[in-house]
C-alpha cells in the first residue's frame, strides 16, 4: 500500500452501489438509406443493433448516448459495466475478476500502446479508483495482493483517489477510512494521503517513490490537526519494494485510465 495504490484488502463489505440508470435502457435501431435515381440497391446502409444497458451499469456522463459496437467508447462502457457493483473489487468473485480482466484487455487492445512522453498531460488531475483486482485475495489479484486488513482491524474502506501533478511530479494516493471504536462511541472517519514522487521510466512505465503519509480526521473530529506519519505501520507495508513501486499505464484518455501493477494487479480509474 505504501508504494502503490493501497495493496491491501481493507474491507470485504458486499454493499453494491446503486446505479443512476433506469431498470432498462435501450439504444434504438436506426437505418439510413441513400438512393440514387435508377439504382435498385442502396449505396449506403448503416445499422445499429439493439444495445441493452442493465440497471447495474455505471453512468458517467461521458458515456451517455449512442455507441457503435466495437469502438473504443463501447468497450470502455463494457469495462465499466464489468466492474460496476464490485465495491472497488472487494466483492469480486473469481468470475468477476476474469470478466474485468478480459474487458480491460479489449480496451487496451483497441486503444493501442500508451506513449506518456506525448500524453503526459492526460495524467494531470484527480482520478477516482473504481476497481482494483489487488483488493481480492484470489490469483488474479496479483502475486502479492497485501494483508487482509479488513479481517484483522475494524477498518472500513471508503473512496480511493489518486492526485497527480505532472509539473511538480507529485503522486498522492488519497484513501478515505472509517475506524471502528468501542460502543457507544461513533466510528472515526479519517483521510489518509500517501505522498509520492513519480518519474517516467519507459513509454508507458511509471515509478513512484514513497515520501510520507498524512492522516486527517473528518466528520465530528475534523477540527483536529493532521498527523504526519513518515512511514506506514508494518501491517500496511508490502513485503518488498517498501520505498518505491512501478506500474504500467495500459490505457489513457481524458476520462479513463487503466493500469497494470508490478504485482499483476489491474486498476481502473475515472476522472474525478
Amino acid at each position: 500500500m505504501a508504494s502503490l495504490l493501497v495493496h491491501s484488502s481493507i474491507s470485504h463489505s458486499n454493499a453494491r452501489p446503486q446505479s443512476s440508470f433506469p431498470p432498462q435502457n435501450t439504444v434504438f435501431d436506426f437505418k439510413y438509406t441513400h438512393n440514387l435515381t435508377k439504382r435498385r440497391r442502396p449505396l449506403i446502409s448503416l445499422s445499429a443493433v439493439d444495445e441493452k444497458v442493465s440497471a447495474s451499469d455505471p453512468s458517467p456522463s461521458s458515456y451517455t448516448g449512442f455507441q457503435l459496437p466495437g469502438t473504443v467508447q463501447s468497450l470502455k462502457l463494457k469495462l465499466l459495466s464489468a466492474v460496476s457493483g464490485l465495491n472497488k473489487g472487494l466483492a469480486a468473485s473469481e468470475e468477476d475478476l476474469k470478466k474485468a480482466d478480459f474487458a480491460a484487455k479489449e480496451v487496451e487492445s483497441a486503444g493501442g500502446p500508451v506513449d506518456l512522453s506525448a500524453d503526459l498531460d492526460k495524467l494531470q488531475g484527480r482520478w477516482k479508483l473504481i476497481y482494483s483486482s489487488a483488493f481480492s485475495s484470489r490469483t488474479l489479484g496479483g502475486s502479492r495482493p497485501g494483508p487482509p486488513i479488513g479481517r484483522l482491524l475494524p477498518i472500513t474502506l471508503g473512496q480511493v483517489f489518486q492526485r497527480i501533478d505532472t509539473v511538480s511530479k507529485d503522486f498522492d494516493n488519497i484513501v478515505e477510512l472509517q475506524l471502528g471504536t468501542p460502543w457507544p462511541l461513533q466510528p472515526v472517519e479519517v483521510t489518509a494521503t500517501l505522498a509520492h514522487k513519480f518519474e517516467i521510466i519507459g513509454p508507458c512505465l511509471i515509478r513512484i517513490t514513497f515520501e510520507k503519509t498524512t492522516v486527517k480526521t473528518t466528520g465530528n473530529l475534523s477540527q483536529l490537526p493532521p498527523l504526519e506519519v513518515p512511514q506506514l505501520p508494518e501491517q500496511f507495508r508490502p513485503s518488498t519494494n517498501r520505498g518505491s513501486g512501478e506500474f504500467e499505464v495500459t490505457y489513457l484518455d481524458s476520462d479513463l485510465r487503466v493500469t497494470r501493477g508490478d504485482r499483476g494487479e489491474l486498476r481502473v480509474f475515472v476522472a474525478s
